[in-house]
């Protein structure tokens, strides 16, 4: 009995009472017709205005910033792969249309059962090689991959330079967030992914270095001569450290911009002789063409407009340390500097030298500076040579920057 009983209770059904859930859901929620999705302007504003409090949320914006700078990285360095596809392609496509059609204009003359055939194949690849190569020269494959190079390394830099800043850098505060996100902008028009309409100008009237970086609203020229000094012994600054980075900046404008504004100026005109050039020659029998493949193979394998850009992008590198050093001398306050012995280092490996190579540069210039004053003011002594003169206003013959 006692084993039948157990088998009972064993084989008793189980029996499981279900129970219903009271799941009590908010009234409040939008229909989904009303549901408003906002666009990328709209948190572009919103990061960009006042709208948040915490240095947690700042992390966060910056955040963004550097994912956007990642972004752009990428899409430029797809699209300056293309771009230099396009000039390589180009190149060997017109060149091959010009040769053909030289080949064509001299068989007319050794064949003249078959003249019109070969007159008419190579009066429409010349014109279609002519047609190609105005559009080419006209935007400039060359000088498009070099602009989208740039931007891969300025973006990249970009990037890097948040994430250094929020691992090793004071709390972020607002004025972080925005400096970051007018960096992003400022980049994106210095190299507009765009070809048609947004281009930069290919041949501009004025020959500028470039400028990537947002422009620092300060009455600069006129804060220098005041604000030196008055910051000394704090925040690593000294009057001998504003000093030198004065005597930097002054061969920096003198010199090294210019050397560079000079050199683009000259590819700029060889760029534009050539892309006008080059069409026309194609237009004119055998040797025409032969002259308009070797006008094309000069301007686009030299890639003449890539240079151009380079030059200009150079002379924007020296720009911006010309601007970060004014922005600095020009802050009266010195916990609003950089930290003094930092930018000099930054300066220092920047132009390709050590700090204490820096140091004796700008003692150079110092005492060069000092010599001519001296010999300018002395009115017995002649005037002193040219050589000298400039030695005086930009440190002899010896550039502030190395690197390049």
């Amino acid at each position: 009995m006692a084993s039948l009983q157990s088998q009972n209770l064993f084989l008793k059904p189980v029996v499981i009472k279900s129970t219903r859930a009271n799941l009590n859901f908010p009234s409040n929620i939008p229909k989904a017709g009303h549901v408003s999705i906002p666009n990328t302007a709209t948190i572009a504003q919103k990061m960009s205005s006042n709208v948040v409090d915490g240095s947690g949320a700042y992390v966060r914006h910056l955040y963004a910033a550097a994912e956007a700078a990642a972004d752009r990285a990428e899409m430029h360095a797809i699209i300056g792969q293309q771009r230099d596809n396009w000039n390589h392609l180009l190149l060997s496509s017109i060149n091959s249309m010009n040769l053909s059609a030289v080949v064509m204009a001299g068989v007319c003359a050794a064949r003249p059962e078959q003249f019109l055939a070969f007159k008419v194949s190579a009066a429409l690849l010349y014109a279609a090689a002519a047609a190609m190569m105005a559009a080419v020269n006209t935007v400039q494959p060359s000088q498009l991959a070099e602009e989208q190079r740039s931007a891969v390394r300025l973006f990249r830099q970009l990037e890097r330079s948040v994430y250094t800043e929020l691992a090793v850098g004071d709390p972020p505060e607002e004025d972080d967030v925005k400096e970051a996100i007018a960096r992003v902008l400022a980049l994106d028009r210095a190299y507009p992914l765009s070809l048609m309409p947004g281009m930069l100008d290919k041949f501009p009237k004025k020959v500028e270095p470039t400028t990537w970086w947002p422009r620092i609203n300060r009455r600069r020229e006129k804060q220098l001569e005041t604000a030196t000094g008055e910051a000394a012994g704090a925040n690593g600054w000294s009057k001998e450290l504003e000093e030198e980075m004065k005597g930097v900046l002054q061969v920096l404008r003198k010199k090294d911009e210019e050397q560079y504004i000079t050199v683009g100026k000259l590819a700029l005109g060889v760029s534009r002789a050539l892309a006008a050039l080059g069409p026309w020659p194609g237009l004119v029998a055998a040797v025409g063409g032969a002259l308009a493949a070797v006008t094309n193979a000069a301007e686009h394998g030299g890639q003449v407009g890539m240079l151009f850009e380079l030059f200009r992008n150079l002379a924007g590198y020296y720009r911006q340390l010309e601007e970060a050093i004014e922005a600095n001398l020009a802050e009266r306050d010195a916990a609003r500097r950089d930290n003094g012995e930092l930018f000099e280092t930054q300066m220092a490996l920047r132009l390709g030298r050590s700090p204490t190579e820096l140091k004796e540069f700008a003692a150079h210039v110092r005492t060069a500076k000092e010599t001519s004053s001296s010999s300018l003011l002395s009115s017995s002594s002649p005037p002193p040579p040219r050589g000298e003169e400039e030695e005086g206003n930009g440190g002899g013959e010896e550039f502030a920057g190395k690197l390049f």
